[in-house]
């Protein structure tokens, strides 16, 4: 993530209302605000991150039309308001002189009365305010008739929530996860990232073991590829983002200068020779640190990552997304030879045809070639499977979703499925839970036995191995449940809370909508035939018998007297 603001990429502006609007910095443009005016794009571009500017309604000599809010002037109100809290309590405060009687806000009635100016005043106002709004706030702080009967921490409040409506100001924020989801369930359509809260896409993250997998190639690690992860995404891209995030690879590295200049040289000097252009990073290439992607259409759609630098319609080349993101349609994974693209080769054709060719000819056959080769490559390792772990966040049947991709998993990766309703979620879990691993091994022995039996009693009996029919078994039960273990479902839910002095309790005004849940459990690769424990049993202490004299027969008889 870059330290300042770019240019040509997407940054999120804080409004004084709490509203956030996501814009692109396109040089040499206009950001407009709405009723909080407009600015030059080129005035913040190059800055840091988290200032706070202010919209001037007069320009300053130099033509700049913003200014900079310093750090004290901009939470003079936050401190005001923090100093009266304490003498507020319920509402009352104590009169200045000490010997006067209580003042209290329980009698004031914040009616449109008490307000002098009209709204054709205000809007006067707003034409000829050249402060940023600072003169219109005085204004209304003036013209309120009941402005001295109103307690330090209600003056506080009310001049905050002015200065909301009428400031000209904004903040520069960064673009990450956390933001775009805030900004997609607060401010935008939630169903389209199926409701998805901060603190479940942090607890899908950790849930899946998602993190960065090294920068080494397989030869260099003898052993397959770390970092590899599959995931059916139906929330625009949100949950694609966070994975590329946890793995260092969702924003574009920032250049350095020297390598700003090595790739855009200003002039070529004669005689010192042609200048060498890097060879092209070619999509979805990468071995390691990858994410594959399985969708139902042509392509998958991902329309949130056009925030974080990657356009699914014009890829930039250097953005890590354009060779560690994958695409295979479940077509391609399921029935390869369906797809047209994977099945229909191009036909080869030699060099000494190939130069005859125009150039749009020859560049025509070259795309045909390079799309079905990456469509190979691609397939073939999706389909060929050792994945590190499996996300899930669809609106289809998990059951459908999972019986497809478990096999594709490697032993121990972690399985995680979310969906905004418990009821799929609790059927999944019912399917790999122990009693049902129990059944499903009962029945597949009967089944086995009853294959067994049935090939003693042909004539022709041979001593190979019988592979029994399990088609009764497919259709009793429609996953393998052996391939999962330990299945859990779990939620989580931040709730604001309001903390005043005899007044905590939750924010009644919090937003509603679906609780969200989470299924995760971990691959496991059942063992081939019966399973033999041998182990050190437990030494039991011998105890000797002991000869202990017969104390009754070897004594004399004695005779008893009366």
């Amino acid at each position: 993530m870059c330290s300042y603001i770019p240019h040509n990429q997407f940054v999120a502006l804080r409004l004084p209302s709490d509203q956030t609007k996501i814009v692109k910095l396109i040089p040499n443009s206009t950001i407009s605000l709405g009723k909080y005016g407009a600015f030059p794009a080129n005035q913040i571009i190059g800055r840091p991150f988290h200032l706070t500017f202010e919209i001037l309604g007069t320009p300053h000599e130099d033509g700049n039309v913003l200014r900079i809010v310093h750090a004290p002037e901009l939470h003079a109100e936050t401190l005001i308001a923090e100093s009266s809290g304490e003498a507020d309590g319920e509402g009352d405060e104590l009169d200045t002189n000490g010997d006067g009687p209580m003042r209290t806000n329980r009698d004031i009635v914040d009616s449109s009365s008490t307000q002098k100016l009209t709204w054709e005043e205000i809007e006067a106002l707003k034409r000829a305010s050249t402060g940023a709004g600072r003169e219109i706030v005085d204004k209304l702080l003036e013209s309120h008739s009941a402005i001295d009967q109103k307690t330090a921490f209600s003056l506080a409040k009310y001049t905050l929530r002015k200065r909301k409506k009428y400031m000209k100001r904004f903040t520069v924020l960064p673009i990450d996860v956390s933001l775009v989801t805030n900004y997609m369930l607060y401010e935008k359509d939630a169903p389209k990232i199926m409701e998805l809260r901060d603190e479940l896409v942090g607890l899908i993250g950790c849930w899946g073991n998602v993190h960065h997998g090294g920068n080494l190639s397989i030869e260099e690690t003898m052993s397959r590829p770390n970092g590899r992860y599959l995931v059916v995404d139906e929330t625009g891209g949100l949950v694609v983002a966070m994975m590329a995030e946890r793995m260092g690879i969702l924003y574009p590295e920032e250049p350095d200068e020297e390598e700003e200049q090595a790739s855009h040289p200003t002039s070529h000097q004669p005689g010192s020779g042609p200048t060498m252009r890097p060879p092209r990073p070619q999509p979805m290439s990468a071995t390691t640190n990858t994410i594959t992607v399985l969708h139902t259409h042509g392509a998958p759609n991902l329309p949130l990552l056009r925030y974080f630098g990657y356009d699914q319609d014009s890829p930039d080349e250097l953005h890590p997304l354009y060779t560690h993101l994958k695409s295979v349609s479940w077509l391609q994974l399921v029935e390869p030879q369906s797809d047209p693209i994977y099945a229909n080769e191009p036909p080869v054709v030699p060099d000494s045809e190939l130069a005859t060719y125009k150039a749009n000819k020859r560049s025509t056959y070259y795309r045909k070639r390079n799309r079905w080769l990456k469509a190979q490559s691609v397939v073939n390792e999706a389909r060929a499977g050792e994945y590190d772990g499996l996300i899930v966040a669809t609106l289809m049947e998990p059951i459908s979703v999972l019986k497809h991709s478990i096999p594709l998993l490697s032993g121990s990766a972690s399985v995680v499925v979310y969906s905004p309703h418990i009821e799929p979620l609790t059927e999944l879990a019912d399917l790999y839970s122990t009693p049902t691993r129990t059944a499903y091994h009962n029945r597949k022995r009967e089944l086995e036995e009853r294959a067994r039996q049935k090939e003693s009693e042909e004539p022709n009996h041979s001593d190979s191995v019988v592979q029994p029919d399990l088609t009764e078994l497919e259709e009793e039960f429609p996953i393998d449940p052996t391939l999962l273990l330990a299945p859990t479902i779990q939620t989580s839910r931040v709730r604001p809370w309001q903390v005043l002095p005899g007044r905590t309790h939750p924010v009644m005004s919090g937003r509603g909508g679906a609780e969200g849940y989470i299924f995760h459990a971990t691959r496991v690769l059942p063992t081939q035939g019966a399973v033999q424990a041998a182990g050190f049993g437990r030494k039991r202490r011998r105890v000797g018998a002991v000869d202990t004299p017969n104390t009754l027969s070897d004594s004399p008889d004695v005779e008893m007297e009366s």
